[in-house]
Formats: structure tokens, C-alpha cells, sequence
């Protein structure tokens, strides 16, 4: 059984569908992110778990009690938000002792739970200080102390991160998933940033317009995508429109040349037309060995970007994108000049059909 189930959640606006047939099972521990554009649904079934929506339809089970229909402070959950939500007029301390307050603790264990936070977050010293003295990072930092004050089952962050620079969001997601490691909790992250969500999860739930499109480890959903959108979403990549030779054997033609991919393909998917991926950082600049695959091609353009030089390179229709490191020992291709395209034959990723 696992920690945290969700059955078939359901959430409908009005006419409006939210989200569509939602299933998952996280185990004890995890740390999962829900990654996708705006409007995909990611947010609503985090509000679900936390019980600030109702789903329209399923079930949402927490350490094997059913709790779809609880109250928040029933839930034994803590929430994160984007936009602190800390209270001006109170200190950091309070801030964070808040939740205790109200379910009367006694003054003596919120005091010594407070400290504990505060030295959790790495600001002991700060605890008479009010939000605005404190930088964005800082305040965010005090939300989810405010978070894990009151032990929670799961810990939800929605979008913790996304009005923070970049140099701090890059600081504090490490301190977030070095916390989460050190308590052991249970927590799901939301974020539509798929650097954030390949460098801190488990496992990662990608959305698209209230469905799940691929639910994977950050190596599976970046190296194995399955639709066209969960490609096209997580990372760069290049899209090309092949049509299957021989399925048996896993032979494609895109414009005329000849490729292998290792994948299974139906039976039936001969001279069928199927949408093919690769990576750019896949593809090599030079003919491929025996046993892998090679098209030949014509250098577009070439863009400096430091330690790594992309070249964007054109095989008829199918405009190819590669990136090589940056040696200043090595010569690059001129624009109009031919080049072979090398790549393995497990590189070639065969995305399923009806993909986004």
C-alpha cells in the first residue's frame, strides 16, 4: 500500500475540466514534481491533496485513510506557497509558530519547536525580525519552516521558487531537497521549470492541459519521452517525421535516408508515418561507426554559446539541431558546408501516437 493514493481525481469548473482521470501512487518519502505549463492542472491537484478544492470526482487516500473530503487541519499537511503568504505584522518566530498557536499547543513546546526551525533553515538569529526585513529568499525559507512546523504527513510546494532570482532559486531548491532528504517527508514540489524538476525529484509527473503525459524518474523522462510533448517540453530536441520500413527490424526512412531505432514497434506500423526524436547533444559530427546511424546534412548556422557551440544544421524538411563542446583546437563547420550527422541507434525515440 502505498503512503499517498490518488484514484481517478477528477475537477471540473462549471462546463470547464481542470483535470482528467488523475492516478498515482507515492510511496514514503518521496519527493515528486508536478512539471508542466500554466493552466495544466498542476496546481489543482495540489490544492486537492490539501484539501482547499473538493475533486468533482475520485479519491485521494493519505497513509491508508481515506481523506478526499477532509478538512485542511484534518489532513496533516503543510503548504509552501509562491507568494510567502507570511504575516507582515508578526516576527519570524511568530510566523512560524502560528499553526501551533491555533491548535493550542502549549507556549513552552511552540517556543522550543520555533528555535528547532529556525535553526533548521539556517536562521537562528532572526527570529524577532519581521517579513519585510528580510530578503525574498529569507521570507521563503521562514514559509517552510511556518510548513514543517506542526510535523506534517506531506509537505506541498507550489511553486516556492518562481519570484526568487536565479542565483537563489538555484541556492534554496538544494536546500529544500537537502531538507527533505534529512526529515524523510513525504512532498510534492509544482513548478512549470524543468531544470527545477529534473535536478531535485524522484520521480516526475509531467501535465498537459489537466492529463498526466509521463510519469518517470528525471533520466526516464528526459532520455525516454513518450508523446511529443513531454519531448518537446523537458529539454531541447530535435522532431522529425520518419515512416516505418520494417517494424520487425525497427527501420525508418526520414527524407530518404535510411535509420535504426531500437525501439518495439507494432506489427503493423509499416509505411506508417511516425514523429521521431533526438537529442542534440546525442548526435556527434562526423559519419557513425557500423552499427549506428548517419544522415548526411547541411550546416545552417553556427551559434558561440561559450563552453558549448550549436549548430543547426538542415536534411531537406527536418531542420537538426547539435551541440558540440566548445574546442578551440577544433575547427567548425562553415554555413552551406555538408556534414555527416552520427548518432546510436538507441537515441532515435519513436513517440507514441496522439502525443500533444
Amino acid at each position: 500500500m502505498a503512503f499517498l493514493e490518488i484514484e481517478n481525481l477528477h475537477k471540473s469548473f462549471g462546463a470547464n475540466t481542470a483535470l482528467h482521470h488523475f492516478d498515482m501512487k507515492i510511496e514514503r518519502g518521496e519527493f515528486i514534481t508536478f512539471l508542466g505549463p500554466s493552466g495544466c492542472g498542476k496546481t489543482t491537484v495540489l490544492r486537492m491533496i490539501a484539501g482547499f478544492e473538493t475533486p468533482t470526482r475520485g479519491i485521494i487516500r493519505l497513509d491508508n485513510k481515506d481523506v478526499t473530503h477532509l478538512r485542511t487541519r484534518q489532513r496533516k499537511v503543510g503548504m509552501v506557497f509562491q507568494s510567502y503568504a507570511l504575516f507582515p505584522n508578526m516576527t519570524v518566530a511568530d510566523n512560524i509558530g502560528f499553526g501551533l498557536k491555533i491548535t493550542h499547543r502549549p507556549q513552552a513546546e511552540i517556543k522550543k519547536r520555533v528555535e528547532e526551525m529556525l535553526q533548521l533553515i539556517k536562521l537562528p538569529h532572526l527570529g524577532e525580525r519581521y517579513p519585510w526585513q528580510l530578503s525574498g529568499g529569507q521570507q521563503q525559507r521562514v514559509a517552510l519552516a511556518r510548513a514543517l512546523a506542526g510535523k506534517p504527513q506531506v509537505l506541498l510546494l507550489d511553486e516556492p521558487l518562481s519570484a526568487l532570482d536565479a542565483k537563489i532559486r538555484i541556492s534554496l531548491r538544494q536546500d529544500i531537497r537537502a531538507l527533505q532528504r534529512e526529515l524523510g517527508i513525504t512532498s510534492i514540489f509544482v513548478t512549470h521549470d524543468q531544470e527545477e524538476a529534473l535536478s531535485i525529484s524522484d520521480r516526475i509527473v509531467v501535465m498537459n492541459e489537466g492529463r498526466v503525459e509521463q510519469i518517470g524518474s528525471p533520466s526516464e523522462i528526459y532520455n525516454y519521452p513518450r508523446t511529443r510533448f513531454v519531448a518537446s517540453f523537458v529539454g531541447t530536441l530535435n522532431i522529425l517525421a520518419g515512416h516505418v520500413i520494417d517494424p520487425k527490424t525497427g527501420k525508418m526512412a526520414v527524407d530518404g535516408q535510411e535509420l535504426t531505432t531500437t525501439q518495439e514497434l507494432p506489427a503493423d506500423d509499416a509505411g506508417k508515418k511516425r514523429m521521431l526524436a533526438l537529442r542534440p547533444e546525442a548526435i556527434v559530427l562526423e559519419p557513425a561507426a557500423p552499427g549506428r546511424n548517419t544522415l548526411n546534412a547541411t550546416v545552417e548556422e553556427v551559434n558561440f554559446l561559450g563552453a558549448v557551440v550549436r549548430i543547426r544544421t538542415r536534411v531537406k524538411d527536418a531542420v537538426i539541431s547539435l551541440d558540440v563542446f566548445n574546442d578551440p583546437n577544433r575547427g567548425l563547420p562553415e554555413r552551406g558546408q555538408p556534414v555527416s550527422l552520427g548518432f546510436s541507434h538507441e537515441n532515435l525515440l519513436v513517440l507514441e501516437e496522439g502525443g500533444a
